[in-house]
């Protein structure tokens, strides 16, 4: 895997991590009240996607590897050009059904080169 490629899923890993540190103890309540939270949150999905854009063009093999990764690329152009229709459900409900099987896949990814 080329060294590019590894520094993008970390970036992507760390985004992750980031993502869950920052919702911690928070029920959905707490963050959708908590406009910071919800800020930095969105900035690390904006992360992601980019991160799993730019691999998806210089090693789309690796990038093949993520589950979703259309749809992961999508949310980050949603939450670009679209920002005013992003909805704080969606993006809670994003961080707890698949933000952890991202993760997951991403460290397998790192850990195989």
């Amino acid at each position: 895997m080329q060294l590019e490629a590894k520094t993008l899923l970390h970036d992507m890993r760390r985004a992750c991590d980031l993502i869950l540190a920052f919702t911690a103890g928070k029920d959905y309540l707490a963050y959708e009240s908590d406009a910071y939270c919800r800020s930095a949150v969105e900035r690390q999905f904006l992360i992601i996607g980019e991160a799993l854009n730019r691999l998806a063009k210089q090693c789309p093999d690796v990038a093949a590897q993520i589950p979703s990764r259309r749809t992961i690329i999508n949310f980050r152009n949603i939450l670009v050009h679209g920002y005013d229709r992003v909805k704080n459900e969606v993006v809670w409900g994003i961080i707890k059904a698949h933000l952890p099987p991202l993760g997951d896949a991403v460290v397998r990814l790192l850990e195989s080169t």
